[in-house]
């Protein structure tokens, strides 16, 4: 079934550009994610982080 599709795959002009474009795609998504995570501010995350708690906290207020 491989060389069927691998085949296929070589009959269609330019196709051979698709998997360089994903694979840039790919590693520049986590290129920047790394970079955000290293450049954000350490209160952000720390309030971010706390979020969930935050939430729990203010549904048992309102039920009491």
């Amino acid at each position: 079934m491989l060389s069927f599709v691998k085949n296929y795959m070589d009959s269609i002009a330019g196709i051979e550009i698709y998997p360089i474009l994903s694979l840039l795609i790919f590693f520049g998504f986590f290129v920047i994610l790394f970079w955000w995570v290293l450049t954000a501010k350490k209160d952000y995350i720390e309030s971010v982080s706390n979020l969930p708690f935050e939430k729990d906290n203010h549904q048992n207020e309102t039920t009491l």
